[in-house]
């Protein structure tokens, strides 16, 4: 039986669809149709596979996107289909083959373990964490040697950039960069107003796939890039004269992140970068002893943010108080307005110097880190943008608003008996 799905491929859209090879990454402009050809590629493999209970999934850099925007895009195009059903709560739809395509955020991975898939899309990858694809998703490929697509648009030199750059040459990846100029999917008037109505590095990066353009909204990439200029970042040993501060993010359904750093005076020395999730709390404190063992550290202060204190419903205790049964003594920075902490890291990052080796994850975070853009108003909220960014970000933030000289923590007083 013939089934005619309301899609009609443009020609750059076609010969990736008709591509031989396993693993794809594209790099396309705006408006070029990414999530119309990331949908439309997973359907047309899920129904004409033959494998036995075959498993696609589609991932976006938030749940709330797939939700919002990629769930009605699967439905339309699949309709034609006979049999299909959906399954709303799960974003999944089941083809008659017992194929199963279903909807996923690169801010939950944990909902991705454990899974074997035949296939993947990751849209907008250069938005999701460096983590997402290795630690959890490839393996979820292995058993069945499943394909692969990553496509989106450019945000400045992170792991979508490095991946470009280490499979650009790669004869077993397809790999493409679809730029607006050309395309021919925009018409030039077109691209004339928009450029007008963008500031250059905007333009570059969104229509023109630039890595190098400035990430809009950022709230620390020139500091970072005048950092590189300086020499700031780069290799930054340990130096056993000065303790070792640990800076933390915790997160529940999330991850938590760590940053290790030393004080020198006015000079912060950023000596690493720890992030993990679905973790308990024995296993950063593990983490922690492990890197003071392999490196002769001390440590002085443990930076928490004020959701230390949050009761767990199961045990009734903190983590404060968990931790403290660990031998960790929480100094924790008192409440605050993000905007004012943003700002005390914008005027601390002058002073910090970062190991590019094993603060790389963290650094490509404070990158990302960026304002919310209001579409409709064509400006940037107040807020930030809460994706996978914002960890390591909002750990950086807690330790740079504590100060051990003019008291920015809440007391906590300890006895033998815990916490009073």
């Amino acid at each position: 039986m013939q089934i005619k799905i309301p899609y009609t491929p443009r020609k750059l859209q076609r010969n990736a669809h008709s591509r031989k090879e396993r693993f794809a990454l594209l790099v396309c402009h705006r408006r070029f149709g990414k999530t119309v050809f990331a949908i439309n590629e997973v359907i047309k493999c899920a129904a004409m596979c033959k494998l036995k209970d075959p498993r696609f999934a589609y991932i976006s850099p938030l749940y709330r996107q797939s939700k919002a925007v990629a769930w009605d895009m699967v439905k339309h195009y699949t309709r034609p289909i006979p049999e299909i059903k959906y399954n709303e709560a799960e974003l999944r739809c089941d083809l008659p083959n017992n194929a199963r395509l279903t909807l996923y955020g690169g801010d939950n991975p944990d909902s991705l373990r454990g899974l074997y898939l035949d296939g993947v899309i990751m849209d907008e990858y250069a938005q999701m964490s460096a983590r997402l694809f290795p630690e959890v998703v490839r393996p979820a490929l292995a058993d069945r040697k499943g394909w692969a697509v990553f496509i989106g648009t450019p945000r400045g030199h992170n792991s979508f950039f490095d991946l470009y750059q280490s499979v650009k040459d790669d004869p077993d990846w397809y790999v493409k960069i679809h730029k607006a100029s050309e395309t021919g999917y925009l018409d030039d008037d077109e691209l004339v107003a928009a450029r007008k109505q963008m500031s250059e590095d905007q333009y570059l990066q969104e229509f023109e796939c630039s890595w190098t353009a400035a990430i809009q909204g950022a709230y620390y990439g020139k500091l970072l890039e005048a950092a590189e200029k300086e020499s700031r970042i780069g290799k930054i040993q340990f130096d056993p004269s000065f303790s070792v501060e640990t800076w933390w993010d915790l997160g529940i359904g999330d991850s938590t992140a760590i940053w290790f750093v030393q004080r020198n005076g006015g000079e912060l020395r950023v000596i690493d970068y720890y992030e993990a999730s679905g973790e308990g709390l024995n296993h950063y404190v593990n983490v922690l002893q492990e890197k003071a063992s392999t490196g002769t550290w001390t440590y002085s202060d443990h930076i928490f943010p004020h959701d230390v204190r949050q009761r767990s419903l199961d045990t009734g205790r903190s983590r404060v108080e968990v931790l403290y049964n660990l031998g960790i003594e929480a100094k924790i920075v008192k409440m605050h307005k993000v905007e004012d902490g943003i700002e005390t890291v914008r005027r601390t990052l002058n002073n910090c110097w970062f190991d590019d080796l094993r603060c790389r994850r963290g650094l490509d975070a404070l990158r990302q880190y960026r304002a919310e853009y209001d579409e409709t108003r064509r400006t940037f909220r107040l807020k930030p943008v809460h994706d996978w960014a914002s960890h390591a970000a909002d750990a950086f933030r807690y330790g740079c608003m504590y100060s051990p000289i003019m008291n920015t923590w809440d007391t906590l007083n300890y006895s033998n008996s815990g916490i009073v």
